[in-house]
């Protein structure tokens, strides 16, 4: 296989592209290293202290861009690109898209000249620019209050970071019934029995989850509104994410933290990392990699705060029903009287925000069950290939990896009948959290 060497100052970028992302993006720009020139420096504090922090774009910030773009330094299309997700106004969409072009030596288009341009720098793995969180900081802190606390250092690439359109959910614990201009998280969420469930038919899909004999089942219609929920189940803590954009209902452990350590509370902060949803814990502003389970900033990372996960299986409600009678499922009420679904209608086409390249060994859209191996190999399973091979009573592993039928979906088990953690999702989500996944063909 080909490959293209990009050195950059950052170690973990220092790596060769493979020959896909040449073939999709083209080859990249040479990338400087150091600080910048005092005049390039004084040209991004002029277009982002002056120009965004202040509310105000004119001359000054028009001969500021000019400065940047003619600087030859494709680390500063980082900025650009943050610019470009807030900016409004076709005047500045197209300087600041020429000024991206000539920063990335290639031609910017004028339709999604953000999502393309940061694609780009994703794919390419374009170092920031110094001080790079600093100007990030005061560009999303400005147009979203609310997000202070949350852009600070830690263990997270703040390059990846770009809004997902709504509000931070900032309102304190079990305050389902507050209303937010956001995604309302629910807390301890009211539930009813499956013999009540009337409005529910056996066709639509639920997220199903069971702890110590107890099972409840979570309506994506209900969590496609929601997106996260705050519960308690079997007598275990759980904050159950879903990322709409990625196909993905999790499941972790919130209680038995470490000494000192309450509770987390996660919440829908309305920022994105290659288009999944990055949450947080309201009680200590904490950013955790949703994906992952991980702390990654904040007194909760300091702590080293990892969360376990438990199954979450995608399934239908008739299934689900007929396989757990004793079932609770969450209230109609909770879908807030909407109906999406984004996974047929918004994301059909593929995924809506940046990601950059994409492994290319399945579609992007291809549903995968995922879970992380004894070995700490994770694995991916296609599901439909899965559920074929299991349907004929073939055995589906990988090191202590089992997945078996469960209530029509599919989750993974070891040896002795274990729940390992795992859930589906979209392949282009598992393959970027997980990069250099092992990837079961039957």
């Amino acid at each position: 296989m080909s490959v293209i060497w990009v050195h950059t100052a950052r170690a973990q970028d220092t790596q060769p592209l493979p020959a896909h992302v040449i073939d999709a993006f083209g080859t990249p720009p040479d990338v400087p290293e150091g600080p910048l020139p005092e005049n390039v420096a004084a040209a991004v504090r002029a277009i982002v202290v002056d120009g965004v922090a202040n509310s105000t774009w004119g001359r000054d910030q028009t001969i500021a861009l000019g400065e940047i773009a003619a600087s030859g330094d494709p680390r500063l299309a980082w900025i650009i690109s943050d610019l470009m997700r807030f900016g409004s106004g076709s005047q500045l969409a197209a300087k600041l898209t020429g000024a991206a072009s000539d920063l990335l030596g290639k031609e910017i288009g004028p339709r999604n000249h953000w999502g393309v341009t940061t694609d780009h720098l994703i794919a390419w793995r374009i170092p920031a620019p110094p001080d790079y969180l600093d100007a990030k900081r005061t560009i999303f802190t400005s147009i979203v209050p609310g997000w202070e606390r949350i852009f600070v250092e830690g263990d997270i690439d703040w390059r990846l970071v770009s809004w997902g359109g709504v509000l931070i959910d900032d309102r304190p614990y079990d305050t389902t019934d507050d209303a937010c201009n956001c995604i309302p998280a629910a807390d301890n969420p009211e539930v009813s029995s499956a013999e009540d469930a009337t409005w529910l038919k056996d066709d639509d899909i639920v997220f199903g989850i069971e702890v110590n004999g107890e099972a409840r089942a979570y309506p994506r219609r209900i969590m496609e509104v929601r997106e996260m929920v705050n519960d308690t189940l079997g007598g275990r803590d759980l904050g159950i994410p879903y990322c709409t954009l990625c196909g993905a209902a999790q499941a972790y452990f919130t209680d038995r933290m470490p000494a000192g350590v309450d509770r987390p509370v996660l919440r829908t902060s309305g920022l994105l990392i290659r288009s999944n949803k990055v949450m947080y814990d309201i009680t200590t502003y904490s950013v955790f990699d949703t994906f992952l389970g991980k702390a990654v900033t904040g007194p909760l990372a300091e702590k080293g705060v990892q969360l376990e996960q438990a199954s979450v299986v995608t399934s239908t409600w008739g299934a689900w029903k007929e396989a757990h009678p004793e079932t609770t499922v969450l209230v109609e009420a909770l879908a807030l009287g909407r109906d999406f679904d984004f996974r047929n209608g918004r994301d059909a086409d593929g995924p809506i925000f940046p990601v950059g390249d994409v492994d290319p060994r399945l579609p992007v859209h291809e549903d995968i069950i995922g879970v992380v191996a004894a070995s700490g190999t994770p694995v991916a399973f296609p599901r439909s290939t899965a559920f074929v091979a299991l349907k004929a009573g073939r055995e589906v592993t990988f090191e202590n990896v089992r997945l078996t039928l469960d209530a029509g979906g599919i989750k993974a088990v070891d040896a002795t009948g274990a729940d390992l953690g795992s859930h589906q999702a979209f392949w282009f989500a598992w393959s970027q959290f997980h990069p250099g996944t092992a990837l079961w063909q039957g």
